[in-house]
């Protein structure tokens, strides 16, 4: 597979998928939540005083191991990104949210 300059999620997760599934499957969800989770840590320390080089390959790893981690459950995150997103925000529906800043989302 040749290196896009632009990428899909759904192409990200196929990359993902063929470079690591036969790992990621034997270590499970558990351990690659646990994996996804000192990423999440590494790009919280990027945020507070990274360089925007460090923290370009930070977001890159959190969104690689949540790939996986959709990989291994069995869950396309395309459909999964549609259906929640797809028709606008969640709470209000509309495509610029007008939700209350104090409720999620």
């Amino acid at each position: 597979m040749t290196q896009p300059t632009n990428i899909s999620l759904a192409d990200l997760q196929a990359l993902i998928k063929e470079m690591y599934f036969e790992k990621d499957q034997a270590r499970g969800l558990e351990g690659t939540f646990l994996w996804f989770a000192e990423e999440v840590g590494e790009l919280a320390t990027s945020l507070r005083n990274g360089s925007h080089e460090e923290r370009l390959g930070e977001f890159a790893d959190v969104l690689a191991w949540l790939t996986t981690m959709a990989n291994v459950a069995g869950i396309d995150l395309t459909e999964a990104v549609a259906k929640k997103y797809g028709s606008g925000c969640p709470g209000c529906r509309k495509f610029v949210c007008t939700c209350p800043s104090s409720e999620k989302p």
